[in-house]
């Protein structure tokens, strides 16, 4: 990991193989920018907050929920991938409490009450069983949902989270410490703005995320090992989280599978703030996220 950009990482993290059916892959020639529009968005009335939610795709079928990182907003963390998965499945996203569209509610942001959202969600919303791909602290949230509500998830795609402290490296924990509101990339504060033009919220937002990675608390093994759903570890070879982890919990999780891809945080996801958009990550980790989703 270089130097110059640990505190991107870091933030992304607090803000924080092949997995083949058998069939030969290759990557598709496709157009230099594909979109998505939402066939529908609104604000769902989730307990006592409002949550931000598009669909886009296809109108049946098993969705996708797509979960965003720690201090980003959907399009931060999907805007390049969500259309390339949107070509073949229905798909979710949303934005996490407090973030982007999505308005808070008075207390401290958790894993575990942004993991109740999601279901109440996925309630509001008709959906039975879903899939669900969290990226950073979305997929804490996302593992959160699966143990707490384990009917309600078909398949998880868990990438560049951990599950304990020591799953990530002592330089974050250290520049936990002293973390700051400058700190946090102009690039993300921008893409807040855009979609929620409140400063005020935007500062709230980020200290209940830093304060949320500060008091971070280990998964039991025991709960670790309830979740009897295939599972992807999806993480860069130079991530946030140690490659020692995921291969501890590929071990401990009966059906989980690991997916290593070139680059750091959010690198295969052409996150917007970090991709010039030159590069065909999105394409390879879509199409292989959408192998493990349609294998048996």
């Amino acid at each position: 990991m270089k130097i110059s950009k640990i505190p991107y990482y870091i933030f992304i993290l607090l803000t924080v193989a092949s997995c083949s059916s058998g069939q030969p892959f290759q990557l598709r020639e496709v157009p230099s920018k594909i979109t998505s529009e939402p066939i529908e968005k609104g604000l769902a009335p989730i307990k006592d907050i409002q949550m931000y939610y598009e669909i886009h795709g296809k109108k049946d079928g098993v969705p996708l929920v797509l979960l965003n990182g720690g201090g980003s907003t959907i399009e931060v963390t999907y805007s390049r991938i969500l259309p390339l998965l949107a070509q073949n499945r229905k798909v979710i996203a949303l934005d996490e409490q407090g973030h982007g569209r999505t308005t808070d509610r008075k207390g401290p942001v958790s894993f575990e009450t942004s993991a109740e959202d999601v279901v109440a969600l996925l309630q509001f919303l008709k959906v039975e069983q879903a899939d669900i791909f969290g990226f950073s602290n979305g997929a804490s949230v996302a593992l959160n949902v699966a143990i707490r509500h384990p009917k309600l998830v078909r398949k998880l795609v868990f990438a560049s989270s951990i599950t304990k402290r020591e799953g990530a490296y002592p330089m974050f924990w250290n520049f936990m410490k002293n973390a700051t509101f400058e700190n946090m990339p102009q690039a993300l504060k921008d893409a807040f703005l855009k979609v929620n033009p409140d400063p005020q919220k935007l500062h709230t937002m980020y200290e209940k995320d830093a304060a949320r990675m500060r008091n971070f608390k280990n998964l039991s093994d025991k709960d670790i090992r309830t979740v009897g759903i295939p599972i992807l570890i999806l993480l860069g070879d130079k991530d946030v989280p140690k490659l020692e982890h995921a291969v501890e919990m590929v071990r401990m999780i009966p059906k989980a599978r690991l997916l290593i891809l070139p680059g750091g945080h959010g690198d295969y996801l052409g996150e917007a703030i970090m991709s010039q958009g030159k590069d065909r990550y999105p394409e390879l980790t879509s199409a292989l996220v959408q192998d493990f989703l349609d294998s048996p």
